[in-house]
């Protein structure tokens, strides 16, 4: 069956159109757009009318591509920005009439579920072991434990590149006061995981969604964007860490001129490497060195999405 998933996040939107045979995905088309939906809503608790209308515009985009291609079902998925909006009715509106689905506002604990079934959905058969999926996204990032027999423990944190950026990270570069006030918070929310997840029993963690498929780029050294170089990669927590310091620190024009970088990652990726880099430290510290490297998968909730309508039909 064809299906067609769309993920809606607090920076980007993103479209998967696959054909689903036997619990597997044949990617068809997979495309995303920078709509910076959760613009300012962690400061004013609604969506903003041009941020409403950078989404709609690519949905209209996506809808045609749907057409185009047949897919036969669609689910529409949107996630922190649109939990935590006031005028989230304006914008499940304008997503029905463009679809003719009504967007699914998932919980924490299901963007988790989601991502989990996607990251590991590619990934080596999972043993009883447990592996750590961290979805770092633009408004929360979801830690999601499991093993072979699924998710075992999640949590949804409110921590995400666009909303530590937004209000810790103002200047270009950020300051070392402004750096230190960041850490300080992803610190004490990282505590607050450890009331949910077992994070001291993890044996492996696979990283997904932008910021950190963006922050894997820059640790392969890559001149361009490569996800098949990036997707499955396994490196040293260090080499994350070594890649996480220099984007933070760098400027904007600095960030701007990397190849690999998606111009709608620019002025967040600063936020993203820090709470990347924060995780995984403090990971290898939980552990005592037992996890000492990280894997990273393009494959995440989108592909959860898609899996699930096929589950569903």
């Amino acid at each position: 069956m064809r299906v067609a998933a769309i993920d809606c996040g607090t920076n980007s939107i993103r479209l998967l159109i696959a054909d689903v045979y036997d619990g597997a995905l044949t990617d068809v088309h997979r495309e995303m757009r920078v709509v910076r939906l959760g613009q300012g809503v962690d400061a004013t608790g609604r969506l903003a009318p041009e941020a409403l209308e950078r989404t709609f515009a690519a949905v209209d985009a996506y809808a045609e591509l749907i057409r185009q291609h047949e897919a036969k079902a669609v689910r529409f998925v949107a996630t922190s920005a649109t939990r935590d909006a006031e005028n989230r009715d304006d914008f499940a509106e304008g997503i029905k009439a463009r679809l003719g689905v009504a967007p699914e506002v998932a919980t924490g604990s299901e963007e988790a579920a989601l991502s989990f079934a996607g990251a590991v959905s590619v990934l080596p058969a999972v043993g009883e072991d447990l592996v750590l999926v961290v979805d770092l996204g633009g408004g929360s990032t979801e830690f999601v434990a499991g093993n072979s027999s699924g998710v075992q423990a999640a949590v949804s944190i409110d921590m995400g590149s666009v909303r530590f950026t937004e209000r810790y990270l103002h200047t270009d570069p950020p300051t070392e006061t402004e750096i230190t006030a960041a850490a300080t918070e992803i610190e004490a929310r990282i505590s607050k995981v450890l009331d949910d997840v077992p994070l001291a029993r993890i044996a492996k963690v696979v990283g997904v969604a932008g910021s950190i498929t963006t922050i894997t780029a820059a640790a392969l050294e890559l001149e361009t964007y490569r996800p098949e170089r990036i997707h499955g990669s396994v490196l040293p927590l260090e080499q994350h860490v070594r890649a996480c310091s220099t984007l933070l620190r760098q400027t904007r024009a600095e960030r701007r001129a990397l190849g690999f970088m998606h111009p709608g990652r620019v002025d967040v990726i600063g936020a993203g490497a820090l709470i990347w880099r924060t995780v995984l430290q403090r990971l290898a510290v939980l552990t005592d060195g037992r996890v000492s490297e990280a894997t990273t998968s393009e494959h995440d909730i989108l592909d959860g999405i898609a899996l699930g309508i096929s589950a569903t039909e």
